[in-house]
């Protein structure tokens, strides 16, 4: 049987380590390569930039070369890239990729510290920032000349909005630009952007990569045009991770497949109890057929995961829907989300999008369904939603 042949869960089993010897890739930690000869040093520093060798701690170890090649089997990418965080990542993209004068099409829907970071540093230097509308429908109309980088998330940061991804694609081909996406939700295993188009896929491994809630790192994956710009910007910022995270991240990706369909079943029972409940105005997740993108999310998507987020009705002021998650036992208050743990955050959209119009919409509140008992969550809102008819 051939490698090509095996599915997704499969390969990524084998993914990132050696058919023979160690199961699991060992720890390398180091700083110092030693070489043989003055000429073998030469040759290393010549071939580097291109090829991946061992040359020092900064560049990589045994440990990230694993964990490399595993996400480059997850995405179908050319070559991947590990960061501290995956805000790190992000920024070494924009950084790498972007000079004064360029001008970069975000998402509205974007990843809330992007849009901050965006603010704060590409606008000082120089950079023109643009925000276009969550699902695309204004994104034509918004590039210029001088576009260089359409940076977008699938679906949105807090509610889920979707984009016709080949679409996008098919846009930064013509004006002859780059397209960068936060793959985050997906994953990998439920979305795959480079084989709809995208250059670079960007994931914080610090959520359902690492799986555990114990660890810290970001990642890309691009296709062979966008690698050697983001490379060698991440060796210039001096961006690296150590060896045992990126054991911790590697071991993480072992049981993707089993913990992402937990964490779908799970999420599934509790947004069909929540859509029955008179508090609440929408359940908010792609997979559920009400979701506007819904038709996207069954042509490109394999699955779901953990995420909802629930609109409340009009009338519940801000303080009543924080009073009542201040009453959930089982939900963290935790911003993060990915490990196996529930969590619940609130949200405040209209602060969150800058173009998209909320004025006039609930309170929305985010829940990441974690590996418990679905019986136990849903007990749990129960009581929670309680304080909100009183």
């Amino acid at each position: 049987m051939g490698e090509d042949s095996l599915s997704g869960s499969t390969r990524l089993l084998r993914a990132g380590r050696p058919h023979v010897g160690w199961v699991n890739t060992p720890v390398t930690r180091a700083s110092t390569y030693v070489f043989e000869s003055v000429s073998h040093w030469r040759q290393t520093r010549t071939v580097r930039e291109e090829q991946r060798v061992a040359s020092y701690g900064a560049r990589g170890t045994d440990s990230t070369f694993a964990l490399e090649d595993a996400l480059v089997e997850l995405e179908g990418g050319h070559r991947a890239q590990l960061f501290p965080t995956g805000q790190a990542a992000i920024a070494n993209v924009m950084l790498g990729l972007l000079q004064p004068g360029d001008h970069v099409l975000v998402t509205d829907a974007v990843y809330e510290p992007v849009r901050r970071f965006c603010a704060k540093h590409l606008a000082r230097l120089g950079i023109n920032v643009e925000f276009y509308m969550p699902d695309g429908s204004d994104l034509a109309a918004r590039l210029r000349p001088e576009t260089k980088l359409i940076y977008a998330e699938c679906p949105g940061s807090l509610v889920f909005e979707m984009i016709d991804l080949p679409a996008v694609a098919e846009l930064a081909r013509r004006c002859g630009c780059l397209l960068a996406v936060d793959n985050t939700w997906g994953s990998g295993l439920l979305y795959r952007p480079l084989s709809l188009g995208a250059d670079i896929s960007v994931l914080a491994a610090t959520k359902y990569l690492s799986g555990h809630a114990d660890v810290m790192m970001g990642a890309l994956v691009t296709n062979e045009r966008a690698w050697k710009a983001v490379h060698l910007a991440s060796v210039d910022f001096g961006q690296t991770v150590g060896a045992d995270d990126a054991y911790l991240v590697l071991r993480g990706l072992r049981s993707l497949a089993p913990r992402m369909a937990m964490h779908e079943r799970h999420a599934m029972l509790v947004a069909q109890w929540l859509e029955q409940q008179p508090q609440v105005t929408r359940v908010i997740c792609p997979a559920l057929p009400n979701h506007p993108g819904h038709e996207l999310w069954r042509r490109d998507f394999h699955g779901t995961n953990g995420l909802l987020s629930v609109e409340f009705r009009s009338e519940y002021a801000q303080a009543d829907v924080e009073a009542a998650v201040d009453r959930l036992r089982l939900f963290g208050v935790g911003a993060s989300w990915g490990g196996f743990e529930s969590l619940v955050v609130p949200t405040d959209m209209a602060k969150a999008r800058t173009i998209s119009d909320w004025s006039q919409r609930g309170r929305v509140v985010r829940l990441h369904i974690g590996l418990e008992n679905p019986e136990d969550l849903i007990a749990d809102l129960r009581q929670a939603f309680r304080s909100l008819e009183a």
